[in-house]
């Protein structure tokens, strides 16, 4: 949520570390910590979406390279070398680094580098359900699903110790991306065959092994991750000894510790903040345009959102204007379509519904609600890259809906209770939003939208017909132009019918102390210290 905020690594402490509950210092030689904005769900990556979950100690085959001025994105060698693809786009054969180490930790002690046992077990636990893990933790892999994996890789081969090949049903033009996303970051099969052996398959995402430049030593919810470099990592020793996730919910709280020099990069400081850290002589204000977008989404399974005229009511109820203004306060703009603008496939013909109380209430009255009716309105309860203040856009919007009779009252969960209740389409209207993984538009499209991400990301539980097969047939050619055509009817089915209220998105500022030497913002909402050194 991506939901955002997947997908970050959060703060570090000295090496050898302090007793618990010891305040955190950023004096201590080459520990660098990030005052991040909440806590993980977990570990295991491939089972969340949540833009607050990572695991900086894994890492997926290829690694992302941001080419927005070439219209998109592409992927470079990580832990997989080099690859193919056959003449019909269904074969892919990977060539794998050799010469890559697990991790050595408390909990598992790797006997051997890794190698294509490794690949195959990464993905066959979330595609197979007769997989031996997948049995023993029968978990929603929710990016997998939503993206249809399961039903398309039909199979997956070790050709031999260090070749894979992975064969698919119909082509995937955007697969490759996919495998460069947080979510396909490999696991060890050699620790998952010691978890099964000790019934322990719950270690995964508690106690985690990877290839990635960073260690996990350990974890205090709510309050600290600690990691150390990874001496051993493929590409070099990271130049900082130690990374500390500082997890700090309160905006004006890390705005406090980077000012006073407690931590050194922060993350998604609210408007009213910007200024102020612009004019602090310590700080450096990183900001990049979001690839995001914020959205109320109006759960079609739960009445009256199964009617289109309501779901439109709703849209001309709100005014999106005074809304940003008044959230997003000069680092937003009004969201027309359910992905960014900055990303190709936009369908700049798409017009915004406006502001029309009036003719609100003449829908509302066509769907037989003349006075209106009453239902539930989710804050978000933290803040996100794609909105600042959940709870007051609530209360912004609760004020519109009121003034066309809607009765809206105001929901707020904690966080994680907010994701497991969302998953399981319990919201009327709920606030989300998303943070692109990939800088292709199947991944707002298909994955925030489609049918296939209905139980999953797709929490209105809305499955148009029409609108699907759009995005599943833009998805089987690699065709860029007609990509764009099929992704642009998509977005006008997407109006047309209604199912969220797109609100913003947002310009993305991260604060990072001047003494953080080769520190880069991702648009894809994660964070990445390998490369980064202090002076």
């Amino acid at each position: 949520m991506k939901n955002p905020p997947a997908r970050a690594l959060r703060a570090a402490l000295a090496f050898g570390f302090a007793a618990a509950g010891a305040s955190l210092t950023a004096h201590a030689a080459g520990t660098l910590i990030y005052c991040s904005e909440g806590s993980p769900e977990g570990f295991d990556v491939a089972r969340y979406t949540a833009g607050t979950t990572f695991n900086a100690s894994s890492q997926p085959l290829f690694n992302r390279l941001v080419e927005f001025e070439r219209g998109g994105t592409a992927v470079v060698p990580g832990l997989a070398e080099k690859w193919t693809v056959s003449a019909d786009g269904l074969v892919y054969t990977f060539a794998l680094r050799r010469g890559v180490k697990f991790h050595s930790t408390d909990w598992f002690k790797p006997t051997r580098d890794f190698d294509a046992d490794d690949v195959v077990f990464t993905f066959d636990r979330m595609v197979n359900k007769d997989n031996a893990f997948h049995k023993a933790q029968p978990q929603s892999y929710q990016y997998a699903n939503d993206m249809g994996l399961p039903a398309n890789l039909v199979k997956l081969e070790k050709v031999d110790a260090h070749t894979v090949r992975m064969t698919l049903k119909e082509v995937d033009a955007a697969f490759v991306a996919n495998l460069a996303m947080d979510f396909a970051s490999i696991q060890s099969a050699e620790y998952g065959a010691q978890m099964l052996k000790a019934g322990a398959v719950g270690d995964i995402n508690t106690k985690p092994v990877g290839t990635g430049p960073f260690v996990l030593r350990r974890y205090e919810k709510d309050a600290q991750i600690r990691y150390a470099a990874h001496a051993a990592y493929w590409g070099g020793k990271p130049q900082i000894d130690n990374l500390i996730y500082s997890i700090t919910i309160d905006s004006a709280v890390r705005m406090q510790k980077l000012k006073a020099g407690e931590c050194h990069v922060g993350i998604y400081p609210k408007p009213a903040e910007v200024e102020v850290l612009k004019k602090d002589p310590k700080i450096e204000l990183l900001s990049l345009p979001g690839l995001n977008v914020g959205y109320l989404s109006l759960n079609v399974k739960r009445k009256p959102f199964d009617n289109a005229d309501v779901r439109r009511a709703v849209n001309l109820a709100i005014d999106k204007k005074a809304l940003v203004d008044a959230v997003y306060q000069g680092v937003g703009t009004p969201a027309v379509n359910p992905m960014p603008p900055t990303l190709w496939g936009y369908n700049k013909r798409v017009k915004g519904y406006e502001h029309d109380p009036a003719k609100a209430r003449a829908l509302l009255a066509k769907a037989g609600l003349p006075n209106g009716f009453e239902t539930k309105l989710w804050a978000l309860p933290v803040q996100r890259p794609y909105n600042p203040n959940g709870q007051q856009a609530a209360e912004l919007i609760q004020a519109d809906l009121a003034k066309v009779g809607i009765k809206a009252s105001i929901v707020k969960y904690e966080w994680a209770e907010y994701l497991k209740r969302a998953k399981n389409a319990e919201s009327d209207i709920g606030m989300f939003g998303w943070n692109g993984d990939n800088g292709d538009p199947d991944n707002f499209l298909a994955t925030l939208l489609g049918c296939a991400a209905v139980g999953g990301t797709n929490y209105g539980q809305w499955c148009d017909p029409e609108y699907d097969a759009l995005v599943v047939k833009a998805k089987r050619t690699t065709d860029r132009a007609e990509r764009t055509r099929l992704y642009e009817q998509a977005q006008e089915v997407f109006h047309r019918e209604a199912p969220w209220v797109p609100m913003a998105h947002s310009i993305v500022y991260q604060p990072v102390s001047k003494r953080v030497q080769g520190y880069r913002m991702s648009p894809f909402g994660s964070v990445q210290f390998f490369g980064v050194s202090l002076k």
